[in-house]
């Protein structure tokens, strides 16, 4: 009983740190630009005035589909509670679910692998500087963060309780929402239900410790159920875009534009054939096709020769004329593409897109703060290049963690839980296969892992690993 206490008490140390954490990233961190004013645009236009869009002109509003209505939902909650554009209360409320979130975490950990893991993944959660900074902005992470933690949290639950032969079990009903509402936080996550309905499946259609049996459309129905509520509100929505914009689209736009609005390809393409960090997002990505581009924002690797910098350079003054996307510089920017895609094939369709994806998962995560970008050139910011190497060592620590944990685990055979061992083990190679294939390299891509990163890594910082969990769930 004075173990268990003692428990409790420094779990409560830990909340308590992870509240800290968070208010100073509220008080000295905040961020409400760029898609936080498109989400509040589109969350007052919706709640207000009835018209899902964004307004132009200073008062038209325009129907769109450029965004998923989840988080605008969430924003228009808020502001119907706090205030119109209240976006103080908004984060408050973010910082609220990622301490539900950090709960959750734990008690997960608890029930796969004891109370130690369970202290060790609160605090991991709780102290992990990366999510804990989004709390702070107006965006979707926080959201989505909780969303997955809550789905892979009911699905452990209602795992143990079909295997006692309750397959239709409460805990059904937060997997599929929980799911359903991350698909329309982010169009990226509809990887969740990919994952999580194969391993209700997986539990459903074999038994543990039995093979096959008859009844096998019985057996999948739980899992059909919680298809069906996520599959719903897509359905929903889906009918709304065809409804106003007549076409087929259950998600949102890759590029995020409405349909008829131009891409512009050829930029998209030779971008690719040389981008690498997030620098070059903000600088050139971000920037075309509304701000003057510089040159100098271009590093050597964006030429292979004299005449392709020099052709750049061409195109970047006739594009400066306008700074707008235009055919012209887009044309010219495909051409440009088009050479250097045949010259090194290789490097544009594998090594590119492998270097990206390292970059998402293994950059400095100071994107929110006010750090310079380039913490590589460290005789022009010395401090600020050294706290981006520590938080990358940080970063760095989490992962390594993770990675012996998911192999302690492993070797303890997932302490019966292997169906949700490989649906998270699935979630992120599925995750990492799809941000390889986008233009863009933002580290916040990768932190939806972090929920399975963290439990993983509060296994490997476990002093023994029992064989099954300290407590049985019940």
């Amino acid at each position: 009983m004075h173990q268990r206490g003692r428990g409790w008490g420094f779990a409560v140390l830990l909340l308590l740190a992870g509240i800290a954490l968070r208010v100073v990233f509220i008080r000295y961190h905040d961020e409400f630009v760029g898609d936080s004013l498109i989400y509040a645009d589109l969350a007052h236009n919706l709640f207000s005035n009835h018209i899902y869009g964004v307004t132009e002109a200073g008062s038209v509003i325009r129907p769109t589909l450029i965004r998923l209505p989840g988080y605008p939902i969430f924003l228009g909650v808020c502001f119907s509670l706090f205030g119109d554009q209240n976006f103080i209360a908004v984060v408050w409320v973010q910082a609220l679910l990622a301490l539900v979130e950090c709960c959750l975490l734990g008690v997960l950990a608890a029930r796969l692998m004891g109370r130690r893991a369970g202290l060790i993944a609160l605090g991991l959660a709780a102290l992990c500087p990366f999510t804990s900074n989004y709390v702070a902005a107006a965006l979707t992470e926080t959201l989505s963060l909780f969303c997955i933690t809550l789905a892979l949290f009911s699905l452990e639950r209602w795992m143990r309780l079909q295997q006692q032969g309750r397959p239709w079990n409460a805990w059904l009903l937060p997997v599929g929402l929980a799911s359903a509402y991350a698909v329309l936080v982010r169009p990226d996550q509809a990887l969740l239900p990919m994952v999580v309905v194969p391993a209700m499946l997986g539990v459903s259609l074999r038994p543990k410790g039995g093979p096959v049996k008859a009844g096998l459309a019985r057996r999948s129905l739980p899992a059909a159920s919680v298809a069906l509520i996520i599959a719903l509100p897509l359905l929903v929505w889906g009918a709304r875009n065809w409804r106003v914009f007549h076409v087929v689209q259950p998600l949102a736009p890759r590029y995020a534009t409405d349909p008829g609005e131009p891409i512009s390809y050829g930029f998209q393409r030779w971008y690719r054939t040389w981008a690498i960090d997030f620098k070059s997002t903000l600088d050139v990505y971000w920037t075309y096709d509304g701000s003057q581009l510089a040159l100098t924002d271009l590093p050597s690797r964006a030429f292979d020769n004299a005449a392709q910098r020099q052709e750049t350079e061409r195109i970047y003054a006739q594009y400066n004329e306008v700074t707008s996307a235009n055919p012209e510089s887009d044309a010219a920017f495909a051409r440009l593409a088009a050479e250097r895609v045949a010259a090194h094939p290789l490097r544009y369709y594998i090594v590119l897109p492998l270097a990206r994806l390292a970059d998402m998962w293994l950059c400095p995560r100071v994107e929110l703060m006010d750090l310079p970008l380039d913490w590589w050139h460290w005789r022009k910011h010395p401090k600020a290049s050294a706290f981006s190497l520590f938080y990358a060592s940080l970063d760095a620590a989490y992962l390594v963690l993770a990675a012996v944990g998911l192999w302690r685990w492993r070797r303890q055979g997932w302490s019966g839980y292997s169906a949700l061992a490989y649906a998270m083990v699935a979630f992120v190679l599925l995750r990492c296969i799809l941000l390889a294939t986008i233009d863009n390299s933002e580290p916040r891509y990768t932190l939806e892992c972090f929920p399975i990163v963290i439990l993983l890594a509060s296994f490997a910082l476990m002093r023994e690993h029992p064989k099954q969990p300290l407590e049985s769930p019940r």
